[in-house]
């Protein structure tokens, strides 16, 4: 379901688009970064008991955040987004009278999540202040410049070392025994695991195939600060049937804040 709305003068071109089955709307542009399963995937990551508070590292819009809200009533959350332009349109999602019910749990706030120590600190990410983050990184390799859209190009091109920097901020901000939840393309999971050792534990990872037969297009994976244990791998997520681009009946409980990627 999508619609226009007024927002601001000078906006760029904007959709109002409704998730979970119009429990809360995203304001976004109409071209360029745009949110979908990707973000409905993050936030399933997070226990549906999860009640404390979150940070959405590279927030966009604020599906992801805003997903979590709607599945889990007790969460409040902090849209972190570096785009001035990104961050105004997580304002005015969050202004959306259809996300009336959410927004007293919700803020916006434009920092650079690769900032450490005091500059961090002063964007308004303090150490030890949230109780789960979840992140979107920049999927694409830095010599993918094929998108001229400013926003869909910052919001998609990542550079060497981002995990390390993303994660690392990760850390910092949550509080020991927190989560973190980080979505990425398969060939990304070296970086990740990397960035995550000697910080995170537990962590569990779960493959994302767009058919049974088809090989993983996005990895999850999650873990706790400070633990110790081991990676497991969990049963994959299979977002299409054999044929046909209906989605399974588990993608559909997902993509609808209905269930938990990791069953809990």
């Amino acid at each position: 379901m999508a619609a226009s709305t007024a927002f601001a003068p000078n906006t760029p071109a904007h959709t109002v688009d409704a998730f979970h089955r119009g429990r809360f709307w995203l304001v976004q542009p109409r071209q360029g970064h745009r949110a979908g399963m990707d973000a409905m995937m993050l936030a399933a990551a997070v226990p549906s008991t999860f009640s404390g508070r979150l940070a959405d590292f590279g927030a966009g819009a604020g599906a992801a955040a805003l997903a979590v809200l709607s599945r889990c009533p007790e969460a409040r959350a902090v849209l972190v987004e570096r785009s001035a332009e990104m961050a105004a349109f997580a304002a005015a999602t969050l202004a959306h009278p259809g996300n009336a019910h959410l927004g007293d749990r919700a803020s916006v706030l434009t920092a650079d999540v690769t900032l450490t120590g005091r500059a961090r600190a002063e964007t308004g990410l303090a150490d030890n202040s949230f109780n789960f983050v979840i992140m979107n990184p920049p999927f694409n390799a830095t010599e993918d410049r094929a998108t001229p859209d400013a926003l869909r190009r910052e919001a998609h091109v990542t550079e060497d070392g981002l995990f390390e920097r993303w994660i690392r901020s990760a850390a910092a901000v949550v509080k020991p025994r927190g989560g973190l939840a980080v979505i990425a393309r398969p060939e990304q999971l070296v970086a990740v695991l990397d960035a995550v050792e000697g910080r995170f534990g537990d962590a569990e990872m779960l493959c994302v195939h767009p058919r049974p037969d088809a090989a993983a297009i996005r990895i999850v994976v999650r873990a706790v600060l400070g633990a110790r244990g081991k990676l497991s791998i969990r049963p994959p997520l299979t977002l299409h049937g054999p044929s046909g681009n209906e989605p399974t009946e588990r993608t559909e409980m997902i993509n609808n804040g209905l269930a938990s990627l990791f069953g809990d």
